[in-house]
């Protein structure tokens, strides 16, 4: 008589072997998986061609000897070698020295309107966390200028800054009497000063909107145990709020800086095709050597330059400020 085990009710299934090949995945799961990125591809092959095409474009010919004679047929141009770079940085020459003039104008111009447009976004953003009467009317007048296009922007700025019929002369001149006579702000050394009003009204509201984002991921607890403990207001910013932004403020900074430095359209539109030599910007000045000098080598040699000292800025900037914040945290 033959007696027959029976399993245990209740006890699983036994595992596979460890060496035994896994069941291969449904495709419908798999298609599930794979769609979003299909979805992604036309737009990161559309992105790669808009930005990765002319960047090695300009890097090839910034090897070539490429002028108003040889720009028609350029790919056979001949090449230079590493000329138009030792011409871009020969800092005792004219070409050499008008760019490095141009560069230390960027960089003033740029610590310029970037602690400014910082300082009036985090001011606006702070003032505004409070609630009160009209605070969201204030909040869209705001941001009126970075909703504006900027080139409406900037040519009614020109307008406004013209010598002899533009409202800043009317008012600072006539109705103030704060001049002898209506100054160039268009021309000469004033050029810097319209610049750089015109770039902190057109950027600071970008900084406020950030700021004021940031600021709703503060709880509202905390500074009510800060205001019980006897903190005023400067130091509820200082050791509460600035602190707890440091992770945005590192973003936009660097943001702010990229979009200053590379500044074309503020300057171009302003001034036209020759700025003054107080707003020569960098990005400018480029484009005044490839198209009115026709050494379009040599600009395309002073672009990769440019973008080389924005990339060794941003990754100094980055490992200094992941430094930090590793150190703050332990």
């Amino acid at each position: 008589m033959t007696t027959t085990a029976i399993e245990p009710a209740g006890r699983t299934a036994s595992k596979p072997a460890p060496g035994r090949a896994r069941a291969p995945r449904p495709p419908g799961r798999l298609r599930r998986i794979s769609l979003p990125y299909l979805l992604l591809l036309p737009a990161l092959v559309l992105e790669l061609l808009v930005h990765l095409v002319p960047m090695v474009i300009g890097i090839v010919m910034s090897f070539k000897e490429l002028t108003q004679f040889s720009i028609r047929d350029w790919g056979t141009a001949p090449w230079a070698g590493f000329d138009n770079y030792s011409l871009a940085v020969d800092f005792d020459a004219p070409v050499g020295q008008a760019l490095l003039s141009s560069f230390l104008t960027t960089c003033l111009f740029t610590l310029l309107s970037v602690g400014l447009c910082w300082l009036l976004g985090t001011v606006a953003a702070i003032f505004l966390q409070e609630t009160f009467r009209g605070r969201g009317i204030l909040r869209t007048i705001f941001l009126v200028p970075y909703a504006l296009p900027v080139y409406a922007a900037v040519i009614t700025w020109g307008f406004m800054f013209q010598r002899d019929n533009g409202l800043v002369n009317h008012v600072l001149h006539d109705q103030l009497g704060l001049t002898d006579s209506p100054p160039f702000w268009l021309i000469g050394e004033n050029s810097f000063i319209t610049l750089l009003v015109v770039s902190v009204w057109k950027g600071w509201p970008f900084a406020f909107l950030i700021m004021m984002a940031g600021l709703q991921n503060i709880p509202r607890e905390i500074y009510e145990a800060a205001a019980l403990d006897g903190a005023g207001v400067w130091q509820q910013i200082r050791r509460i709020t600035l602190p707890s932004l440091r992770p945005v403020n590192q973003v936009l900074v660097l943001v702010l800086f990229l979009w200053t430095f590379n500044d074309f359209n503020t300057p171009f539109v302003l001034f036209g095709k020759a700025a003054p030599e107080a707003a020569d910007l960098i990005s400018i000045h480029i484009y005044q050597s490839s198209f009115q000098t026709w050494n379009f080598g040599t600009g395309a040699a002073m672009s990769v330059l440019l973008l080389l000292f924005l990339l060794v800025v941003t990754g100094v900037y980055l490992l200094a400020t992941s430094r930090g914040r590793r150190t703050g945290d332990v």
